[in-house]
């Protein structure tokens, strides 16, 4: 270990059930140790602990330590089911008067990332994936914000990446729970991303006095930085653009940004670095231009999301706003079967043919089932997902085994209705692409236009939410959560046995549909 660690733990120490393997990361306030489990039930079998310092400081560091480390506690413990925060399983404390450097300390049990975003800027700048991960770190912010905390140290280093490459918000030392509009929070920042009315803020009893919107110009930096590589303030140093920040405030310096910004994130790296705090934008509606934008950059970049419906000119084209794209029913469409295909229910019929079923061929096999009419529809409702457990054969392996494709189910007595089987109370979530929920249940019948991608949106959800470290195929826990919850799954530590059937349909159709040699 040749960075000197904040917290020195030896290979092998034992707190509770669980013993140090390997040094992960450290920082000025904590360090992360890889941990193995040795018998803590509903806990993984690899996780991190994180030791606060304590045992030779003075009182006045020990007063500001202990404060950072309760911090981080409290609010994982009120949030501990958050979709995008790092998830802690249990604290503990250490009780061993043997190692006075570790007596005391303080240690969170927590899930184990495979790596951070600040690791994956360094090995690879302006990464494909940085638009999807400033969608998922966005949200991480909107879920705070809701709950009535603010970050406070958002940048790269805090941002940890999972086994399946998506983001969690973590290292919450600074986080500050709200007081009307403002919260404090410890005389501690990173320049880079602290907001100019904070460098020059003054220090009270109780901290700094904070608010939402610094997390949003952290956002602002971290996005310029994942999308070009650089920082949106000149100078070579931190301090250099600190000093860069206050002119900028005062109005003796205008904002520069890299002109390698894409065009749809210009306006919302502008808007995130407003000079005054009451100009930036808000978590939320930011969440939702940011997905917009993440969602034409994915296009951009990966040419199998290009929608690649053939319409005719004369003909209307119909809009389907779920995703924002068009689609059309074809009257005279042949299914796999070779007999005429009626029109979806609640589509508009144009005698303009779909394109050849190869769309996304790599990926979905429609020569066993799958009608031609849904096939891209399936595709590019999986490709909107970051996940990429959300495959095309997953979704059409769950739309066979929920309604066999019919798009004109109806099951009152479970609420049930549509190619998806949704419930009205819940679709009400997933319906539109923005995020936002309607404000009424919407009211059946659902076409396969809304369905689907609402389906595929679903999913995404209950990815980040299913514990780590259950033995079956995570793609049938993600079906199974569909048709139950990811409480239940999570609690059964696998397939509840009330749907292992449903599961086992799922199972055969994937691998039906799984195109040969793609897992």
């Amino acid at each position: 270990m040749s960075e000197v660690y904040a917290v020195v733990v030896p290979k092998g120490y034992r707190i509770g059930p669980y013993e140090v393997r390997a040094p992960i990361a450290t920082g000025a306030f904590g360090s992360v140790y890889e941990a193995r489990n040795t018998g803590a039930p509903g806990t993984p079998e690899t996780v991190a602990l994180k030791f606060h310092p304590t045992g030779t400081h003075t009182p006045r560091q020990l007063s500001h330590l202990r404060e950072l480390a309760e911090r981080e506690l409290q609010l994982l413990q009120r949030l501990r089911t958050g979709p995008r925060l790092i998830r802690m399983y249990e604290a503990l404390t250490v009780d061993d008067p043997g190692h006075p450097e570790l007596d005391g300390a303080t240690v969170l049990v927590l899930e184990r990332a495979e790596g951070s975003l600040a690791a994956l800027l360094a090995r690879s700048p302006c990464p494909p994936q940085g638009p999807a991960l400033l969608a998922q770190i966005c949200e991480g912010l909107v879920q705070l914000h809701r709950a009535g905390w603010v970050h406070g140290d958002l940048k790269p280093a805090n941002v940890l990446l999972m086994k399946d490459g998506s983001a969690r918000l973590a290292d919450f030392n600074m986080a500050a729970e709200m007081e009307g509009t403002h919260a404090y929070t410890p005389a501690f920042s990173t320049p880079d991303y602290t907001p100019p009315e904070l460098l020059w803020s003054e220090i009270g009893e109780r901290g700094r006095q904070i608010r939402p919107s610094a997390d949003i110009w952290a956002f602002g930096v971290l996005a310029h930085l994942v999308l070009t590589g650089s920082f949106p303030l000149p100078g070579g140093s931190p301090t250099a653009r600190r000093d860069a920040a206050v002119r900028y405030a005062r109005r003796t310096e205008e904002l520069r940004l890299s002109p390698e910004l894409p065009d749809e994130w210009r306006e919302i790296v502008t808007d995130c670095l407003a000079r005054t705090h009451a100009d930036r934008v808000g978590a939320e509606p930011l969440l939702r231009r940011v997905e917009k934008a993440a969602g034409a950059t994915r296009s951009r970049q990966l040419p199998y999301l290009r929608r690649r419906l053939v319409m005719s000119v004369a003909g209307a084209a119909v809009a389907i706003g779920a995703l924002g794209y068009t689609i059309n029913a074809i009257a005279n469409e042949e299914d796999e079967g070779g007999q005429p295909s009626k029109p979806s229910a609640g589509a508009t019929v144009s005698s303009q043919k779909v394109e050849p079923a190869d769309y996304g061929a790599a990926e979905l096999r429609t020569g066993k089932g799958v009608p031609v009419r849904y096939r891209a529809l399936i595709v590019d409702s999986a490709h909107d997902c970051v996940h990429p457990q959300i495959s095309p054969a997953l979704i059409a392996a769950m739309l066979k085994a929920e309604s066999d494709f019919d798009a004109n189910l109806a099951d009152p007595a479970k609420d049930e209705f549509g190619i998806a089987r949704w419930t009205p109370r819940v679709l009400r979530f997933y319906i539109n692409a923005d995020g936002t929920p309607t404000d009424a249940n919407p009211k059946p019948p659902f076409t396969p236009a809304q369905s689907i991608p609402a389906m595929s949106r679903y999913l995404c959800a209950i990815v980040s939410r299913l514990e780590s470290g259950m033995k079956e195929d995570q793609r049938l826990l993600i079906a199974a959560a569909y048709r139950t919850s990811y409480g239940k799954v999570n609690e059964a530590r696998g397939v509840p046995a009330a749907v292992r059937a449903y599961a086992d349909q799922v199972a055969h159709y994937l691998k039906e549909y799984t195109p040969p040699g793609k897992k």
